[in-house]
């Protein structure tokens, strides 16, 4: 299928560096737009292209703005030289985040994904066909609070109050928004099902995040993100690569 696909990267060079390796992967780019302006302009004007590849830091302003003129209905894949808007362009219900240089191998996996999820107008995403497949609301308990004997008193921690839940040397641990640290009996297996999935996500094999408490999602090695908490993890928290396209779908 032929696809409408627009760039806007404001360095010319590597915007037509870009338009090359699409080319290379099979793809036709119509047009190449350099600024904030001239997206707003072109995109109140045009019908939205099917795809944008769009950079985040334009010539006169973040790519961001474009988003507070135009109710966009393209698809979006971001590529950047920085890594710190990770997590606002996940909100943004973009398909990925590249970082520069752009690895052909990278892109393709990205173009892959959004024929994967725009070649049919009926597709769910992800996270929509997780939650028409879970059981109504209304028939799910998730737990509220957390009770822990601590000495001879009990404590209770409301969801709310739950940064994190981790697993170290065979225990399984939740880490309060103050930092502390206490043990459960439960496992981090029995923790998924009894947690809400729309507040908390788990990572790898040892950790669990609250949503809330995430500050901000950063590109990692070998195609993983690191995500950091608001109140400091003596680790880092890796999301492990199988996971991380799910991981996207949940932020989204």
């Amino acid at each position: 299928m032929n696809w409408n696909i627009l760039i806007i990267e404001d360095e010319k060079p590597a915007a037509r560096l870009l338009q090359r390796k699409m080319q290379k992967l099979g793809y036709e780019i119509a047009t190449l737009l350099h600024s904030v302006e001239s997206a707003i302009e072109w995109l109140t004007k045009n019908p939205h292209p099917d795809l944008i590849l769009l950079d985040i830091q334009l010539s006169d302003g973040l790519s961001f703005e474009i988003f507070e003129h135009v109710t966009l209905q393209s698809a979006i894949i971001f590529t950047t030289a920085y890594d710190e808007y990770a997590l606002k362009a996940f909100k943004l219900n973009s398909i990925d985040y590249l970082l520069k240089p752009i690895d052909e191998d990278e892109l393709q996996k990205a173009m892959e994904k959004f024929e994967k999820n725009h070649a049919k107008s009926s597709t769910i995403p992800l996270a929509q066909l997780q939650q028409l497949l879970m059981p109504k609301t209304d028939s799910v308990s998730y737990k509220k609070r957390f009770t822990i004997k601590v000495g001879e008193h009990l404590k209770i921690f409301p969801i709310e109050q739950i940064q994190c839940f981790y697993s170290e040397n065979k225990a399984t641990y939740l880490q309060t928004l103050e930092g502390r640290n206490y043990l459960l009996e439960n496992t981090l297996e029995q923790l998924e099902q009894m947690l809400d999935p729309q507040l908390f996500f788990r990572i790898n094999r040892s950790c669990i995040v609250h949503l809330s408490e995430i500050q901000d999602i950063i590109a990692y090695t070998n195609s993983r993100l690191k995500v950091v908490l608001k109140k400091p993890f003596p680790e880092d928290l890796i999301v492990s690569r199988e996971r991380v396209n799910e991981f996207k779908e949940w932020l989204q």
